[in-house]
């Protein structure tokens, strides 16, 4: 059989096992560092071609409705986090960075991807990964502001700028693809490409799982600690804000946004920030993987019970 067929109806399955070949493989990791931009471009490629070019975006009155809830993830609830990191005198402390980082963060790029996963068009989470990232020079600055120690705003908002453009650029070059060469896609093809994005992200996790095994191997109850509280973090992200959009929203939109609710792209801060901030939290951002991976195993049946048949 394809293999790229069987990646795709095993997704989950598929992205363990990049989790785990991370987790005991580290020396992977070195070769695969190097690999990890082009593999966000592809990843953002392949998923794409599977979309209806004209729903990528949506309609402007849904535009509103994106940019709203990129609001309240990326602006809202990090400005929360602060005011009570210093009515409670936790500023500074790693458990509130890492949180406030995880909810000031846009969409991870694979967000499309999982929602395919789950059985739900993917469209909806592309929309709020290229609204969501778009606004992060704005979403991020205020509490850059208020908050000194984070270090330099610039860098922050120079890798959402980058970010942005290529997501832009991954997005026109496959919409131009889709219109000149695969204007009416095959299912096979549309397996074929779903397996590619599939096999993408397991190979990405690879490069960024070092820091847990080091971790482990050092201190195994702090490697535990962090990854106890990159799940609860993620998982109960997803699970209240599944709990208080399911009925309310349509359910490709409901899974879109409880899904990104708890998988963020920390690592766009993690690339900017000033060592002396990240250092104490680096930990955090490989066991931040493990649920993020985890998602479609664990939360699929959850996501799927609004699925359509």
């Amino acid at each position: 059989m394809n293999p790229l067929h069987l990646a795709a109806r095993h997704g989950p399955y598929v992205l363990i096992g990049g989790l785990a070949a991370g987790l005991l493989l580290p020396a992977l990791a070195e070769p695969m560092r190097d690999l990890l931009p082009p593999l966000v471009v592809l990843l953002l490629f392949v998923t794409v071609l599977r979309m209806d070019p004209r729903t990528i975006l949506g309609s402007l009155s849904d535009l509103h409705k994106v940019a709203l809830t990129v609001v309240g993830f990326q602006l809202v609830t990090p400005m929360i986090i602060v005011a009570l990191g210093y009515v409670c005198g936790w500023i500074g402390t790693p458990v509130l960075l890492s949180f406030l980082i995880m909810a000031a963060a846009p969409s991870i790029s694979g967000s499309p991807n999982m929602c395919l996963m789950m059985g739900h068009p993917p469209e909806y989470a592309m929309r709020l990964m290229v609204v969501g990232t778009a606004l992060l020079p704005l979403t991020a600055l205020p509490f850059f502001l208020v908050m000194p120690q984070l270090g330099d705003v610039q860098s922050v908002l120079w890798a959402g700028v980058r970010l942005l453009l290529t997501i832009l650029c991954a997005t026109g070059a496959a919409i131009f693809v889709m219109h000149t060469v695969l204007r009416n896609p095959s299912q096979s093809m549309l397996l074929n490409l779903e397996g590619m994005g599939t096999l993408t992200l397991a190979v990405f996790v690879i490069g960024l799982m070092p820091s847990v095994s080091a971790t482990a191997l050092e201190a195994p109850a702090l490697a535990a600690f962090w990854i106890a509280f990159a799940c609860l973090a993620n998982f109960g992200a997803q699970i209240v804000m599944f709990r208080f959009t399911q009925g309310k929203l349509p359910a490709a939109q409901a899974t879109a946004v409880s899904l990104i609710a708890g998988n963020r792209n920390i690592a766009i801060f993690f690339v900017a920030l000033p060592t002396e901030v990240t250092a104490p939290i680096m930990a955090f951002i490989g066991a931040y993987q493990i649920p993020m991976y985890l998602t479609p195993m664990i939360m699929r049946r959850l996501y799927q019970k609004n699925a359509p048949s």
